[in-house]
């Protein structure tokens, strides 16, 4: 922009500096997500001096938090501090370590779901799935269409009626992927050697309130789209560093793009929020849960 030369040290040495002053108000961001009614979690690998470590992000509409840890599961999940304290509904993509936390409850996103469904209609020719893809985004549609119509709820006959769609193809899939008639081989591990198939539909009937949560709540989207929206600047910093050299600069990443992805979600001026970080009067994104 302005022709200046500066050297790696500078830049660095601002990072530090934002990264210093942002310390608050990543906190503040932190605990006012911790208190939505709806938040979206994700997770993503990536190297920091030659170890493997993991992004955790956690986000609202308006919020995003990002932390570093070493672990990917409840270790890390803990020691961040977000679903803990989280008594709203956590949106995410059926990571085992979400399901520990039982004081809040839990949407799913169905994106990874279609393209599970894909993959047995095209590998095992299974119409259930097909059938069962056309419902979710049927449902979808019907959702969304009664959102635009001004309502906050569907009427009581659709969602019973939804609901028996929703029975009758899980039993559709359970029939199309019964057991052998000497039961289940056995692994190494001594548990019983499911195709991919029939793995999916038992997680489909053991999980109908979770998976129907947005047709229930309509303040639950479909999907955990913003979650890995949240996640992609840090592929496109891998694709242009590869990686990050200390965990310090790690953690002063994490702090300035929780703090300007914040800002865009509320649409103010990224430009404006930066520059307050170093006049001594930093703006402040508004820290109401929604």
């Amino acid at each position: 922009l302005f022709g200046l030369q500066l050297s790696p040290g500078s830049l660095q040495n601002f990072t530090a500096k934002a990264a210093r002053r942002l310390q608050l108000v990543t906190q503040q961001i932190k605990a006012a997500i911790s208190q939505a009614p709806v938040g979206h979690f994700d997770e993503s690998g990536f190297y920091i001096g030659g170890q493997r470590h993991w992004l955790h992000t956690a986000g609202t509409e308006t919020m995003t938090y990002y932390q570093a840890h070493r672990h990917r599961g409840k270790k890390a999940t803990n020691a961040i501090g977000v679903l803990p304290a989280f008594r709203g509904t956590a949106v995410h993509d059926n990571w085992s370590a979400y399901w520990r936390y039982e004081q809040c409850a839990h949407g799913l996103c169905h994106v990874h779901h279609l393209r599970e469904l894909t993959a047995v209609a095209e590998n095992d020719q299974q119409r259930w799935a097909t059938h069962f893809k056309s419902f979710l985004l049927a449902t979808k549609a019907v959702v969304a269409a009664t959102k635009a119509a001004g309502l906050t709820a569907l009427p009581t006959r659709k969602v019973q009626q939804i609901e028996r769609i929703y029975r009758h193809l899980v039993a559709m899939g359970l029939s199309a992927n019964p057991p052998p008639a000497a039961g289940w081989p056995r692994g190494k591990r001594g548990r019983p050697r499911k195709p991919k198939a029939r793995n999916l539909v038992e997680r489909f009937q053991a999980q109908q309130e979770v998976m129907l949560a947005f047709v229930y709540d309509f303040k639950v989207p479909f999907d955990n789209n913003l979650a890995e929206r949240d996640i992609r600047m840090l592929k496109v910093q891998q694709k242009v560093s590869g990686c990050f050299r200390s965990q310090e600069g790690a953690a002063a990443f994490c702090k300035i793009r929780s703090y300007i992805s914040t800002i865009r979600k509320q649409g103010l001026s990224v430009w404006d929020a930066l520059g307050s970080v170093f006049s001594g009067s930093i703006l402040m994104p508004d820290l109401t849960p929604v």
